[in-house]
């Protein structure tokens, strides 16, 4: 959890996003924004950066969200993420400028600065009691989610733009119940063979010195 701008950002349950998105943001703009964040899965800055057209076209949603390369971290790549429904619903809501900047800055000039952002994400999430959460939280929990999910991290890689896998796995969470459950799945090779009405449930074993082994219960 991030402590004064310290440590890795908390990553967010489902009612702690539910609560953040009710009642913490006050604003459309400010729940598309967000909304972005944690639906791509990107950084504060690659949203902050989107224009109308990048999300928009002729009024209308678009099926892919663009995040151009010259906004990324490192220029790595240009990626398109698919939007959503629940992506969608915060887009429709917005009544966003017809062209420029999606998220224009203070007196319509530029885009938005990141720092503002955190700083409206910090007031909402002081509104609703949730500690250690940053615009970083959106990205870390959505990629936690897809990984939880059983998406392969090279088909995450593609969502997230990290340069490679390494970088990747530093942003996924394993939580102590999915170690335990990890642990616990080492009950398949179990010495202690089992049986059951339908017959024997059990394991083979090898005889060292008979060269042909023969199958025993355990």
């Amino acid at each position: 959890m991030k402590i004064d701008r310290h440590g890795q950002a908390k990553i967010l349950s489902q009612s702690e996003i539910q609560l953040l998105f009710s009642q913490g943001l006050q604003s459309d703009r400010s729940r598309a924004l967000f909304g972005i964040c944690l639906y791509c899965c990107c950084r504060i800055n690659e949203a902050c950066t989107l224009s109308v057209n990048d999300v928009y076209s002729k009024g209308r949603v678009r099926p892919e969200l663009l995040i151009r390369k010259c906004h990324t971290k490192g220029k790595l790549a240009t990626r398109s993420i698919p939007v959503i429904e629940d992506l969608r619903g915060l887009l429709l809501a917005y009544r966003h400028p017809e062209r420029g900047y999606l998220f224009p800055g203070r007196w319509g000039k530029g885009h938005i600065n990141s720092d503002s952002a955190a700083r409206i994400l910090r007031e909402a999430m002081n509104r609703v009691g949730i500690e250690g959460g940053s615009t970083h939280s959106f990205r870390r929990t959505g990629l936690t989610q897809l990984s939880n999910a059983g998406i392969p991290l090279r088909v995450i890689q593609e969502i997230s733009g990290h340069n490679n896998l390494e970088q990747l796995q530093k942003y996924l969470e394993v939580k102590p119940e999915q170690v335990r459950g990890a642990v616990a799945a080492l009950s398949m090779i179990s010495h202690v063979g089992e049986s059951n009405s339908e017959g024997y449930v059990g394991k083979y074993v090898y005889h060292d010195l008979d060269s042909n082994p023969q199958r025993e219960r355990v």
